[in-house]
């Protein structure tokens, strides 16, 4: 059976309950509030940040513009036949040297020229230069723009990894010696081929203050109280508006690290508790745009939607109050007045007239229906009163009729003990047996008895019945002692040996069998009586009579009673059987459960 789940209401008074439910009347006030900022937040996200997305994408579009044009003017400086002339060359005069080595510093100088008053972009060109054919050209940079020829002792750190990456160019943090001071500078990188022969470096291309000129661009867009950086793919900042984070490492949140995981490409937002991203992937330069807008500064427009609000709150909380004092009023007055009388009710005391007539709620009708079961009860408890008295009369007089049974009884044990002195042993003897089927068919009143009471009543059937009409048929007992305790409705075998006797081995004289046994199985046990009779039986009649609504009386009430007292007491899954017998006659399983007399 289910199991029915308890409700936690019950457990609290009505006062309780009522406190609740202003609770959960007041409740929804915080969802409001929560709702409220959420959808702020959405707006936020849904609009602010998708303003900020197309600005990335622009801004972006402007540093790549600038990229792109400085790319461009590496490539026309590296091809130029003067930049492919100067080769470090034992045969040249020094004098050609100069003058090669002077071309291209004008050549240099003439590309670092600020254009639309805007930040310049300076670019110097290393050479690698061990034999010291440019001994008269600076080996320091002195000005931001120069050709400068190094030997093995002076080669920058990055010239190596400019070499290895041939013509393709890589921004850098590096630094950079302006005349007697040091400064650290956003530089694009790319190694000078050789166009002539195609498979040797003259040196390596640099482009200094590319910080200053993104910066520039950066500082086209206004964020408020934000930052904008532009970093490489390890989130290392190369260039922001803010001149001090360049050369920091962004700290970015987890989502945004998944992003870089997943190679991510295109433009990306998230908004965390403190700040706004709008990130820029290209992973083609391997670069990032990243937008960074502080949540606060943003949250100012919120607070006419938080007065709102709030308003909104206080007047409901208010409202919630007026009703909890109604439903108070209303409610629990009542309901303390029948609380009350259901205290002081005592069964059988005058009921009072039913309080608060006038209402057609589920109070007045609670009040009616309670005073009126009252009423009822009391009604009740006087009719069970005479019940009661006329049941002990009946108990009475069911008492008085008892006392012929017994006293019948009690004559046949004379007449027996009379008999065997007077001599007269088998009459003795068949008093003797119908006085043993008188005292088992009382049984105390019993209806259960043990299976050892039912047999003893059998077999004075049995017996009594061969003595007088001088049958010799033979009747066996197979027994065990674990089956002779459990108990059986009274008067179960007795009608099935007579059918066998009757219906079976009547006329068959000494060749007639009747075999009673018993078999203990677990949980069940199962009686047998069998006979070795030729008649010939109707098993599926039988089969309609034990089970059918409908009976058929012509077919005899002794079987059919027997089947329906057995299940009455133990249930439908236990009675009786038919069947062939296994020497030709009838035979009749009784099923039963092993059930025991606990009294004893």
């Amino acid at each position: 059976m289910r199991k029915r789940l308890s409700n936690p209401m019950t457990k609290l008074n009505v006062k309780q309950q009522l406190i609740l439910l202003f609770l959960v009347m007041v409740s929804p006030i915080f969802l409001l509030h929560w709702y409220g900022n959420m959808k702020a937040e959405h707006l936020l996200k849904n609009h602010v940040t998708s303003a900020y997305v197309e600005l990335s994408k622009q801004n972006y579009t402007v540093i790549k513009r600038d990229m792109d044009t400085i790319s461009k003017i590496t490539t026309t400086i590296i091809q130029n036949p003067i930049t492919q002339q100067l080769i470090p060359l034992e045969s040249d005069s020094v004098i050609e040297r100069v003058r090669k080595y002077d071309k291209v510093d004008k050549l240099l100088a003439a590309n670092s020229i600020p254009l639309n008053g805007g930040e310049a972009v300076y670019y110097s060109l290393y050479i690698y230069d061990p034999n010291d054919y440019y001994f008269f050209a600076p080996k320091r940079q002195l000005m931001q723009t120069g050709v400068y020829f190094f030997s093995d002792n002076e080669k920058p750190e990055w010239f190596d990894d400019a070499v290895n990456l041939r013509s393709k160019g890589y921004m850098e943090i590096i630094d950079s010696n302006v005349g007697l001071s040091r400064i650290s500078t956003l530089a694009y990188i790319r190694a000078v081929n050789n166009v002539t022969y195609g498979n040797g470096i003259i040196g390596v291309l640099v482009a200094t203050k590319m910080d200053m000129k993104i910066a520039e661009s950066l500082r086209s867009v206004s964020l408020p109280d934000g930052k904008i950086m532009f970093t490489d793919w390890e989130n290392r900042v190369l260039s922001a508006t803010d001149a001090k984070l360049m050369g920091t490492t962004l700290e970015l949140p987890p989502e945004m690290v998944i992003a870089d995981q997943m190679e991510a490409e295109g433009t990306f937002d998230i908004m965390t508790s403190d700040y706004i991203y709008v990130v820029n992937y290209n992973r083609l330069m391997n670069h990032k745009l990243v937008y960074q807008i502080p949540v606060s500064s943003l949250l100012k427009q919120q607070s006419e939607l938080k007065h709102v609000i709030q308003l909104i709150s206080v007047a409901y909380i208010l409202f919630g109050c007026v009703v909890m004092v109604y439903f108070w009023r209303s409610l629990m007055t009542p309901l303390q007045k029948l609380a009350q009388f259901v205290h002081t009710y005592e069964p059988g005391k005058l009921v009072p007239e039913t309080p608060g007539k006038g209402r057609n709620d589920e109070v007045g009708v609670l009040f009616a229906a309670l005073y009126d079961m009252a009423r009822r009860l009391n009604v009740l408890i006087h009719y069970k009163y005479h019940m009661d008295i006329k049941q002990k009369e009946s108990q009475l007089q069911l008492l008085y009729q008892q006392i012929n049974p017994h006293l019948l009884y009690n004559t046949l044990e004379s007449i027996y003990w009379k008999s065997s002195l007077e001599g007269n042993t088998e009459s003795a003897e068949m008093i003797k047996d119908l006085s043993k089927l008188m005292k088992i068919g009382l049984s105390r009143g019993r209806e259960l008895i043990p299976l050892e009471e039912e047999l003893e009543h059998a077999s004075a059937y049995v017996s009594l019945q061969q003595k007088r009409y001088k049958y010799e048929f033979q009747v066996t007992w197979s027994i065990p002692d674990a089956a002779r305790d459990i108990l059986i409705p009274k008067i179960s075998l007795q009608p099935l040996i007579e059918n066998a006797i009757i219906h079976g081995v009547k006329f068959m004289g000494e060749d007639g069998e009747i075999h009673i046994s018993a078999v203990v199985e677990g949980e069940r046990v199962t009686i047998k009586v069998e006979d070795n009779g030729h008649k010939e039986v109707d098993y599926s009649a039988i089969e309609r009579l034990l089970s059918g609504d409908k009976p058929d009386h012509t077919l005899g009430y002794g079987i059919r009673n027997i089947q329906q007292r057995i299940q009455l007491h133990f249930g439908n899954m236990y009675g009786m059987s038919y069947k062939r017998g296994e020497h030709g006659g009838t035979a009749v399983w009784i099923i039963l459960p092993v059930s025991h007399d606990e009294t004893n």
